[in-house]
């Protein structure tokens, strides 16, 4: 009986280690794992970060395309405002200008 028991304990030792071999596998395996789902996970962030610069780009033109086209028509309607003034001016030069030689006239003569 000894013997029997003997042969149990050295089947329940060589199933602990093959147990043992098969964690270490696992173990093996499951580092290989984290380390792909690692390199994985890096490249999502890469390929993300690389849309979002790419939004980021492409909202920053639309704003900078916008601000270029408020700033073209408040120019022109600046330009319009600066060219009807100075038409005013000088429809106002020429309505007073006789006026303004007869005075000029008047002051040396009196001088």
């Amino acid at each position: 009986m000894s013997s029997m028991a003997e042969s149990k304990v050295t089947g329940i030792i060589q199933s602990l280690n093959g147990l043992e071999d098969n964690l270490d596998s696992l173990n093996g395996k499951v580092a290989d794992m984290k380390k792909q789902l690692s390199v994985k996970a890096i490249n999502e962030i890469d390929k993300l970060l690389e849309k979002t610069r790419e939004m980021a780009t492409k909202e920053a033109e639309n704003i900078i395309n916008a601000s270029k086209s408020k700033a073209a028509v408040e120019s022109e309607k600046i330009t319009k405002e600066g060219k009807s003034k100075l038409s005013e001016i000088q429809s106002n030069i020429d309505a007073h200008f006789d006026e303004a030689v007869k005075h000029v006239v008047s002051t040396v003569l009196k001088a």
